[in-house]
């Protein structure tokens, strides 16, 4: 297994179940442990949700391109997630969760993509919409 696999979904929640057992198959077979690939699956349903939330306003019927693949550094197996939005873009530097010290539901997600994955950047992409690139490699 070497090769990127991509699925469009559209702006839905319901579409991220497909994304999850995707996923979840291309990480364990590359050797993540349970509580890692759960952490994977936590940190892209928050990437998603905030692409439908604030990429697309909440509209249902918008594309979103979700590619993974394995890759290797330094004789340790991991994993590169992009999350290609068409919707509205931003400054990457913009990019940021609200203070850990409000305490209130939502608005934690880019933490958690932060602390689940090793390595998480923002682009504009090409044309419109938003480009997020994230990798996380096996813990041996």
């Amino acid at each position: 297994m070497n090769q990127r696999d991509t699925i469009r979904i559209r702006s839905q929640p319901s579409e991220l179940a497909t994304v999850r057992r995707c996923l979840e198959d291309t990480a364990c077979e590359i050797g993540f442990s349970a509580a890692d690939v759960s952490g994977i699956i936590l940190a892209v349903d928050e990437a998603l949700a905030n692409v439908i939330r604030h990429g697309y306003g909440g509209a249902c019927d918008e594309p979103i391109d979700v590619a993974f693949a394995p890759i290797a550094q330094a004789d340790s197996p991991g994993i590169e997630i992009t999350i290609r939005d068409f919707g509205k873009q931003v400054d990457p530097t913009t990019i940021e969760g609200r203070p850990l010290e409000d305490v209130r539901p939502g608005g934690l997600g880019v933490h958690i993509i932060r602390s689940v994955m090793d390595k998480v950047d923002y682009e504009p992409a090409e044309g419109d919409g938003m480009l997020l690139t994230m990798k996380k490699m096996v813990q041996r």
